[in-house]
């Protein structure tokens, strides 16, 4: 079982001689038909979908999923973000499918141990899982992933310095009630099932389950939700970006490592009007047999580099540190894809300080516009060949 100041057994970044090199192409991938860039000297092409005009949204909406919210008064309780590890020996997971927001990122073990991978980050809070389980540490990029949220992460703990770090962003982010610190309060408990023995050693990596429900009742500083809308939602079907400049996207595939392999991979389905994720061994499927889904898929490709970060977004890739993975989300820029009902667009995003929430722009000037419903975001590399086809 990992300690509060540090995590168990093999630490570091996720494939150093492999998936440091991939990321997200500027060029649309093969197989995809992203709209090409505009040609400032060429008249404007006429749409056969214009857009339509933008009109002002006064409906209450949960501030994560964008869905109509009958009660404003109902969002004015905790988010709640769990670190979930996604190693295929740690398969199979409970509760991410009640998440309004689930994240894909770097997992941080060396690639020389054949255990490279991802983590997930399933954030609650239109709705709150019983259980969360598996559930292990912190990674820096937490901070800036998470915020504007205002909210508190489970999790068993970080690096030292990566505590501290967060400890700098507290305004925003509740990082220090881990497995270790909660005794007692019921916000985390141990799944029996799932201890396992090895080599006469006990472990309890894969057994640690987290309770968001409790565990939002261990903090009193965020009593009104969100501070704002995380994501840009459309104020009506008409004006989701799929549905006025969308192409054709009954599958994406973002790889996670060099050679553009170890993809995850997301299939639309007409019947269920969802993307069913699959891992890169076949279907993402959870303890209770359901396959994972989702409304929407949004890839946001940022750099990998191993280091430790600072608040003024400051690396250092030399010392003891250098194995920690960071994803270059501060100050910063890159490609992303948006996925929804069988159709893509795809543009480039920004974000500034820590604090500050991503904006997305598409290739035509526009701003994105996503359709309400639960997102899965994928963060791979910059340069990663993300495929897209019909």
């Amino acid at each position: 079982m990992e300690s509060v100041s540090r995590r168990t057994a093999m630490i570091g970044a996720i494939g150093v001689a492999g998936a440091a090199v991939v990321g997200c192409s500027t060029q649309p991938p093969a197989g995809t038909s992203a709209p090409a860039p505009t040609n400032p000297g060429a008249p404007e092409a006429t749409s056969a979908s214009p857009s339509p005009t933008p009109t002002q949204d006064t409906t209450p909406r949960w501030p994560l999923t964008g869905e109509p919210l009958d009660d404003p008064e109902d969002a004015k309780r905790v988010v709640v973000a769990v670190k979930v590890p996604d190693n295929k020996g740690e398969h199979p997971q409970i509760g991410i499918d009640k998440a309004d927001i689930v994240y894909v990122q770097m997992d941080g073990y060396p690639a020389a141990v054949g255990q490279s991978s991802t983590r997930l980050v399933p954030v609650y809070h239109s709705k709150y899982a019983d259980t969360v389980n598996p559930v292990r540490s912190i990674r820096p990029v937490d901070v800036p992933m998470l915020s504007p949220m205002t909210g508190i992460i489970g999790s068993t703990g970080a690096y030292p310095w990566v505590l501290r770090y967060a400890a700098e962003f507290e305004d925003y982010l509740v990082t220090e009630k881990q497995y270790m610190t909660t005794k007692g309060t019921g916000a985390y408990s141990i799944l029996s099932s799932r201890v396992r023995t090895l080599n006469g050693q006990t472990y309890y990596d894969r057994a640690v389950a987290c309770h968001p429900a409790t565990l939002a009742k261990l903090t009193d500083k965020f009593s009104k939700g969100p501070q704002q809308h995380y994501l840009p939602w459309a104020a009506s079907d008409a004006e989701v970006s799929t549905e006025v400049a969308g192409e054709p996207a009954n599958f994406v595939s973002v790889p996670w490592k060099s050679g553009d392999s170890y993809n995850m991979s997301y299939s639309y389905s007409k019947k269920k009007k969802r993307y069913l994720r699959s891992m890169p061994w076949g279907k993402h499927v959870l303890a209770d047999g359901t396959q994972v889904s989702c409304d929407n898929v949004l890839v946001i490709c940022a750099k990998h580099v191993f280091g430790k970060i600072y608040a003024s977004g400051k690396i250092k890739t030399s010392g003891p540190y250098h194995m920690e993975p960071i994803h270059q989300i501060i100050n910063a820029e890159g490609v992303f894809y948006y996925a929804h009902g069988g159709k893509a667009v795809t543009g480039t995003w920004t974000k500034g300080e820590v604090n500050e929430a991503f904006q997305f722009t598409l290739d035509d000037g526009t701003p994105l516009k996503m359709a309400p419903g639960q997102t899965f975001i994928e963060l791979p590399n910059k340069g990663a060949n993300v495929t897209i086809k019909e």
